[in-house]
């Protein structure tokens, strides 16, 4: 790029290389697009041109072109938990494998800011979307595919066979969570999560009640909350903790990890002993479940290979039109915050 004298920015294009480096326009055309067409020497000389005026290539505009990118998008719905960072270094490493880049975005839980990003990317033309939300976006992307634009669900089993999709079976998940607590003798368990229309809490809570009522002896309650945060599972602690001690559950279910972290922590400032007093368990085996106040139990999840099965699914959809829904099946993992015995 060079600059005019009244400071205005002048964008130098392939003429210029083309003219600086002394070939064809169509020889610069042909390094950018396909270099392996283009001469040892002429390719040095444009190379030099490149480097001396400062072109910088319109990627946007070539790919529109060629109808055609080497980057394909991710679409997390909320960074403020781990497990979608831990996600997104799986879909990375598993991209650039395939030689293609990630674009990764944060839709902070705003499904206006989600739509945009969609939106965005398909103007980009990128290669497909990885897209994991809290909403039901089935319709909103099958839009997309039908312009050109393959994509994966993340989250959320799909209910369209022409949908590919990655999720775990988060019933399985809610009944081992439940299973556990009741082995351990507790009989008043309170699940924590919310909001219930989204699928993955209502999944779990739908796993929790079965294994409560096969129980026959044991009560589940269902406290429903609009955050999933560490904030959010203080704030919860607190008000448990504010019962007398024969109101509260003995056991608390956790749709997360933050609100179990946030739970524990309320519990542990007031003297309550976890899990003398209140077992708690957790959801996602994130990183800081093991490091918290209290090694804390989990559900954990397949984080790496969750983001690998998303790329790979979309890269066959690519390839074949194949559509597949890739379900995983969690495992339970018992540390100190549900260790130790019933409460007399």
């Amino acid at each position: 790029m060079s600059e005019r004298g009244n400071g205005a920015v002048n964008k130098v294009g392939i003429r210029e290389v083309a003219k600086h480096a002394g070939v064809a326009l169509g020889t610069v055309s042909h390094y950018l697009n396909h270099p392996e067409r283009v001469s040892d020497q002429k390719a040095e000389r444009i190379r030099l041109a490149i480097e001396e005026l400062g072109f910088v290539p319109n990627i946007v505009g070539r790919q529109l072109r060629l109808g055609e990118s080497n980057a394909i998008a991710y679409i997390a719905p909320d960074f403020s938990n781990p497990f979608f960072f831990t996600l997104a270094e799986g879909v990375e490493a598993r991209a650039a494998e395939h030689g293609l880049a990630v674009f990764v975005v944060n839709a902070h839980g705003n499904r206006e800011r989600e739509d945009q990003y969609i939106g965005l990317f398909e103007r980009y033309r990128v290669r497909g979307m990885l897209v994991a939300s809290f909403e039901r976006l089935e319709d909103r992307l099958a839009e997309v595919r039908k312009r050109g634009t393959p994509n994966v669900l993340i989250g959320g089993r799909a209910v369209s066979d022409k949908q590919p999709s990655v999720s775990v079976d988060e019933v399985v998940g809610g009944r081992l969570a439940g299973e556990h607590l009741l082995s351990l003798g507790r009989r008043r368990l309170a699940f924590v999560g919310g909001p219930l229309s989204i699928q993955q809490v209502a999944g779990r809570l739908q796993g929790a009640s079965l294994a409560v009522r096969e129980a026959g002896t044991a009560t589940l309650e269902v406290v429903d909350i609009a955050e999933r945060t560490i904030r959010a599972g203080r704030a919860v602690g607190h008000r448990i903790v504010a019962r007398e001690p024969a109101q509260r559950p003995d056991a608390v279910f956790a749709v997360n990890d933050l609100l179990a972290i946030g739970i524990m922590h309320a519990f542990v400032t007031a003297g309550v002993r976890i899990p003398e007093d209140i077992a708690v368990i957790g959801y996602d085996d994130i990183e800081y479940a093991e490091s918290s106040i209290v090694p804390l139990s989990s559900i954990r999840t397949p984080h790496e290979d969750f983001g690998s099965a998303a790329v790979d699914l979309l890269l066959k959809n690519i390839e074949s039109g194949a559509v597949r829904h890739e379900v995983f099946t969690p495992e339970l993992v018992i540390r100190s915050s549900t260790s130790g015995r019933a409460p007399a």
